[in-house]
């Protein structure tokens, strides 16, 4: 039994438990007045299956959930878990959650927002690249590392960030999705907003993750407790020259 089948079967369940009562009203109305169309609820039981919606499916909200947004982040865990970030869609992860599409699209933007949420990262892609690209072009390698470690230095906000990479680098799938989300969320759009070469946005945001897995996975002193102003001291520098040269 599949997780995705047990979803669809419970929409399924909760839609003939509707119809089945219906049938039932539908048939002792017309019992009561043979000859007679039936009307009311004896009529949309007595009509064809298919005429007005879709048999087994309904928009929105699957039948009986307390808590359809986060139905819908485990489902997206489970899909970008099993395809990976390029592969996975918000039809897909929808069909998962035994929900309408546009549900997806009413709790969370687009893929990479909901991608954030089911991760739980402590960063929005935009906001990163907001930050790397607002104010002097001098300045955009210290503002990404200050902007980075920031974000990460909260223990409770770094967990996520820090499981996903070590997920990444002991299993090939999760190193294809985390590859791929921040290809695409990411480096594209920094790569377009600098005019920087792909090659070089790479380089300088690997720094960063070997800095983060250092400081905070390995946790080599006395990089590990060092203050964040220093680092960005110390590695400001070298992410200028790749990003602007």
């Amino acid at each position: 039994m599949t997780e995705q089948g047990g979803a669809e079967r419970a929409v399924s369940a909760g839609t003939g438990r509707d119809e089945s009562g219906a049938s039932d009203q539908g048939g002792r109305a017309a019992s009561g007045r043979r000859g007679s169309a039936p009307d009311g609820p004896a009529r949309a039981a007595a009509e064809p299956a298919g005429r007005g919606r879709r048999p087994g499916r309904r928009p929105g909200r699957r039948p009986g959930s307390a808590d359809t947004r986060g139905e819908i982040l485990a489902a997206a865990r489970r899909t970008f878990a099993e395809k990976g970030f390029d592969k996975a869609t918000i039809r897909g992860i929808a069909r998962e959650a035994g929900v309408d599409p546009a549900l997806v699209h009413h709790y969370f933007d687009n893929k990479e927002g909901l991608f954030v949420a089911a991760m739980r990262l402590p960063m929005d892609p935009p906001k990163i690249v907001a930050e790397i690209v607002a104010g002097p072009r001098e300045e955009v390698g210290v503002r990404l590392a200050r902007f980075l470690l920031t974000a990460v230095d909260d223990s409770e906000a770094r967990e996520p960030l820090v499981g996903m990479f070590r997920a990444a680098m002991s299993n090939e799938q999760a190193a294809a999705t985390v590859r791929e989300f921040f290809t695409q969320a990411i480096f594209a759009r920094v790569t377009a907003r600098l005019g920087t070469p792909p090659i070089r946005v790479q380089a300088a945001l690997s720094q960063m993750s070997g800095l983060i897995i250092v400081r905070y996975i390995l946790r080599v002193e006395p990089l590990a407790s060092a203050d964040i102003d220093e680092l960005v001291d110390l590695v400001g520098p070298t992410l200028q020259r790749y990003l602007v040269g």
